[in-house]
Formats: C-alpha cells, structure tokens, sequence
C-alpha cells in the first residue's frame, strides 16, 4: 500500500510540474530569434559601400550583431543571423546610434544573401540593395559568375569583359546580372562603362573554380581619385 501512495503523489507532482512549464516551451520554440544561428542556417553579409556613411553596425531586435563595425570597402564576409525578425537596421556606430536605413526581407532557412549599402548621406543619395546569393550549381568543370553594379557614377550601365569576350552588357546602376557558367580557369576581367572602350577597372588574376558560384561588384566613383574612387571586387558565394 505504501509503495502504491508514494507512485501516486509523484506521479501527480510530474503532471503538475509539466503543466507549468509548457506554456514557457511553447512560447520558446515559437520565437525564431531564440534559435541558435547555426540552427537557423541563414548567412549574411555587408558591404558598407557608402564613402561618407562612416562605420556602422548591423541591428536586430534592437540588438547589435556584429562585433566589428562595417567599414567602407572592407569585406567581413558571411555570419550567421541569430534571428529572422525583422526590421534588420543598420545604425551609425558613432555615438548617435542613428538608423541609416531598414530592410524588411523574409530570409529562408539555408540561403546567403547581401547587402549592399551605396550612395552618399551628405546629398541624400544614399541607398541600398540587397541580393540572394544562393543558386543551383552550375555543371561539371564550370563555375558561376555574376555582376552588380553598385557604383553611383555608372549611371550609363557597366560591361564587363571576361578574357577579352563580352560577358556582362549594360547592367545599370543598382541592378544584378544573372549568373553566367564559366569554364573553370583563370580570366583577365575587365570593366567598362557601356558603349566605351575604356577600362575602368582591370582584375588580370581571376580565378574560376569548378562548382564554385561567385559575385563580381563596381562600387565607387570615376570622378574620384581618393579611397572612394571607382573599384571592383569579388565575393566568393559557394
């Protein structure tokens, strides 16, 4: 009989304890800014293009993300997003703490994505565009390359020049090209601006691995010989 009672009043004791806590498991498994970066497989990236935007830090609920401050021109490559709430804000580091700007996309679980920040504060232009950085492979022996063009003086559209063959053609200002197969192998890239033969930038030392996807940008202005002068970099997606 003993045994009996002690088995009953444990049992009840668990049911109760467990009532008491689901509220609390409910409630965590459905916030997804308490799941683990890793867990939720979402990979980001800034690039804070912008010469005058000084250095500035990624925001989410309310919450600062980055360790380091993005920096003009300097690639910090992918992290994890700790949570897909939004609004994601990017905000001055400076004392001030102002918001720059707000972007609002759904990211899915197991994609990369960008975000390009451009433009000048100080005449209003500022801007930002943001891109999917995943996609389907491309086939044996081939990598996969792609443009944008971020560069607020390439009002006229960019071409871009792939071992001397015309790869990319008039991609506009803040738009991305699609990607394009490649033979693996290295390539001379050049840029132009469109309907030109001048070379506003020559990579002569590029390589294209096989199964890789990667995103060539133009950020920067041709009316300028300083740090903000026109560039191009490459950023290696896969």
């Amino acid at each position: 009989m003993y045994p009996s009672n002690n088995s009953g009043m444990i049992n009840r004791l668990l049911i109760v304890i467990s009532v008491a806590l689901l509220p609390g498991l409910i409630s965590s498994c459905g916030k997804s800014g308490n799941a683990s970066p890793a867990g939720l497989n979402i990979e980001y990236h800034v690039l804070n293009l912008s010469p005058d935007a000084q250095p500035v830090y990624l925001y989410i609920d309310n919450a600062r993300v980055n360790a380091s401050p993005f920096t003009f021109g300097v690639d910090q490559g992918y992290f994890y997003v700790p949570s897909t709430d939004v609004p994601y804000q990017i905000r001055t580091a400076l004392n001030t703490g102002t918001t720059l700007l707000t972007r609002s996309e759904v990211l899915k679980s197991g994609l990369k994505y960008t975000l390009y920040i451009t433009g000048t504060f100080t005449d209003g232009s500022d801007t930002s565009i943001f891109t999917v950085d995943t996609a389907k492979a491309p086939p044996l022996g081939r990598g996969k390359l792609r443009f944008v063009d971020v560069s607020p003086s390439a009002l006229g559209g960019l071409d871009v020049y792939a071992n001397g063959t015309r790869a990319f053609q008039n991609v506009p200002y803040l738009s991305t090209s699609k990607y394009l197969d490649l033979p693996d192998g290295n390539y001379d890239i050049q840029i132009n601006a469109t309907g030109t033969t001048s070379v506003l930038k020559d990579m002569p030392q590029v390589t294209i691995q096989d199964g890789r996807l990667y995103t060539l940008y133009a950020y920067g202005y041709t009316s300028r010989a300083d740090s903000a002068a026109f560039n191009a970099a490459i950023i290696t997606n896969k």
